[in-house]
């Protein structure tokens, strides 16, 4: 068959995909100095060599960690596919180089303006106009661990530079909040002489490596996680690469202790295992293991699955590096709502997607099935809060309790002295928006109990407390729909005015589609909307119940659409006061009582009449 008749036996969308494909393999090639295989791409694109650097129509190639997502993106346009806007942003100025460029800016007194509002969010830096004319910066604090010194200096920069609080954030992090346009690079200095780096902490990138909050802590953890979420954190802002990625992309490491990292709501979630004795063999040592699960992301309601990989606590990091480099290359550049790692997984498959993974490591990964494993399901709903025994004899960690994730700068100074005083000065932060005293010995802890209190907190909290979770909410960020921390301490009043719950429950308010505050996996979830109340439009929000996770994994339903605020905190009373009448015994929990009724039956069983 002649070259012609070959060409021809080709559909159009398959001629696209070669000479996309021989494209990249050009700017590849390129980009290493190799010669060129053709001489042009798709669309009439010309590749040139000149004094040992790269140019695609006359535009430099980059030769270093950036060309992973260059040649991404050339893939794309060769195809005849058009890049997102972000992606363009990104194609046209590197999110990395731009430190003079917001200094200047900083030393003006100015805010961004366009795309460049979108890539200073690779600085950490937020722009959360028109919800407030300010900056918010989040941080990077790996594995949620941070020292009494860095918190203090944190409260003291906020002082300086920012508003007089510290929000505690949903993976074990810290935001500072109401920056102004000329404390930015104040902020961004600040963060660093405390050894806390904020790079990578928005926009298209890795975010905040979470992992069992009190690992080395706990005595009933299988392994220690945050030694692995540090390595991981380093790892990433040591390869450039890693920041190269089609949308934002979470990791974190389960222990198997009793408090959860939420291990499956993440892009990669790595999970303490066992393997017997009865289960081990040459090849499989018995011992502590990882299963790797892949794609969690509740808010598109899905969690992360069991891929058949087991990897041992060395082999996580380096494996993690070399999914993110097959993201990058296979991740959608076109549609942001299709841009994380699930859609990759939902096309190719989890066999398909483990391949490149090993072709892009160069070595088969051990596959193991999920029968020989031993998973502990030890998790305790309320760990987190009050006094939890330490492995070290006579210690304590006191969890104390922040209801919707904020402490003024004073709190956080007293914590930061109690935790200097009482103990080694370390502080762990939870993915329930709130933090642990660490090391804190049977004879002292009723000191820091009082000191606690003293200060206008406190370590016990009723169940609605404890489990209460809000993102900022449209107080401070342009996409949520309500003010949710507001509306989530007006629940909690209203609830606590009615009744006593006695068994855990989680309420999480969340403002918009983000879903920050994971409303999918609350006993109870909100979702702000807008609601038309006569001639108006009012907040309001859709209410899911029954959601989960771990061994009571779940999506909440959709039960109540588009009820207005004013009466909310009725109807989630009317749903608790339900629940606590029509529970099979006083042991059922609230994920048990949802699943086991049906949509119909949960509206049926609510007191208050509502438009659902």
């Amino acid at each position: 068959m002649s070259d012609q008749q070959d060409q021809n036996a080709f559909s159009e969308e398959q001629k696209q995909y070669l000479s996309g494909f021989t494209f990249g393999a050009d700017v590849a090639r390129a980009v290493q100095g190799l010669p060129v295989i053709s001489g042009s791409g798709s669309n009439g694109t010309t590749l040139a060599l000149g004094g040992g650097s790269a140019t695609v129509d006359g535009e430099p190639v980059p030769a270093g960690p950036e060309r992973f997502a260059y040649e991404a993106q050339s893939a794309v346009i060769a195809s005849g596919k058009k890049l997102s806007k972000e992606e363009q942003a990104k194609r046209e100025k590197n999110p990395l180089d731009m430190w003079e460029e917001m200094q200047a800016r900083s030393d003006a007194g100015e805010f961004p303006k366009g795309t460049d509002v979108f890539l200073q969010k690779f600085h950490g830096l937020f722009y959360v106009a028109p919800a407030q004319d300010s900056y918010m910066c989040r941080l990077r604090i790996p594995g949620g661990q941070i020292q009494a010194w860095q918190l203090r200096g944190l409260a003291d920069l906020a002082d300086q530079s920012a508003g007089p609080y510290l929000d505690l954030t949903t993976r074990g992090n810290i935001q500072l909040r109401e920056i102004p346009a000329d404390q930015a690079m104040n902020i961004l200095y600040g963060t660093r002489e405390l050894n806390i780096v904020p790079l990578g902490s928005g926009g298209d990138n890795i975010r905040n490596c979470t992992s069992s909050p009190l690992s080395g802590l706990d005595p009933d953890e299988l392994i220690e996680t945050l030694p692995l979420a540090k390595r991981m954190h380093h790892y990433i802002l040591n390869h450039r690469e890693m920041y190269g990625l089609p949308r934002k992309f979470n990791i974190a490491f389960e222990g198997g202790g009793r408090i959860a990292s939420l291990e499956d709501t993440n892009d990669i979630g790595f999970k303490a295992v066992r393997v017997s004795d009865e289960n081990a063999s040459d090849d499989l040592p018995a011992g502590v293991y990882f299963q790797l699960c892949l794609g969690g992301i509740t808010g598109h309601k899905d969690f992360a699955r069991y891929t058949g990989v087991l990897l041992r606590p060395d082999e996580c990091v380096s494996v993690a590096g070399a999914i993110v480099r097959v993201f990058i290359r296979t991740g959608d550049r076109t549609d942001r709502k299709k841009a994380r790692l699930k859609y990759v997984l939902d096309d190719m498959g989890f066999e398909k997607f483990i391949g490149e993974v090993e072709a892009e490591m160069g070595k088969e990964l051990t596959k193991v099935d999920v029968a020989k494993l031993s998973v502990q399901d030890i998790e305790d709903r309320h760990a987190h809060v009050g006094v939890f025994p330490q492995k070290q004899t006579g210690m304590n960690s006191l969890g104390v309790v922040f209801p919707v994730g904020r402490m003024t700068t004073d709190q956080a100074r007293t914590l930061a002295d109690l935790s200097l005083r009482y103990s080694n000065g370390d502080i762990r932060l939870t993915v329930w928006q709130n933090l642990m005293l660490t090391n804190i010995s049977d004879a002292d802890l009723p000191a820091v109990q009082e000191a606690i209190r003293a200060c206008g907190l406190d370590y016990e909290a009723n169940s609605i407390r404890a489990g209460l979770v809000a993102c900022t909410g449209s107080a401070g960020c342009k996409f949520a729909g309500a003010p949710t921390k507001a509306n989530a301490m007006a629940i909690a009043e209203k609830v606590e005015s009615v009744l006593t719950l006695d068994l855990p429950v989680n309420i999480h308010l969340t403002g918009c589609h983000h879903s920050c505050a994971q409303h999918y996996i609350g006993d109870i979830g909100l979702i702000a909307c807008k609601v038309e109340v006569g001639d108006d439009m009012v907040d309001g929000y859709h209410i899911c119940l029954g959601g989960g996770w771990g061994s009571r994994q779940g999506i909440a339903r959709e039960i109540f659409t588009s009820i207005p605020f004013e009466d909310v905190p009725d109807l989630v009373t009317a749903i608790l006061t339900s629940y606590q009448q029509h529970r099979q015994d006083d042991q059922e929990s609230f994920h048990q009582f949802a699943s086991r009724l049906s949509d119909d039956e949960l509206k049926n069983l609510i007191a208050v009449p509502v438009a659902a």
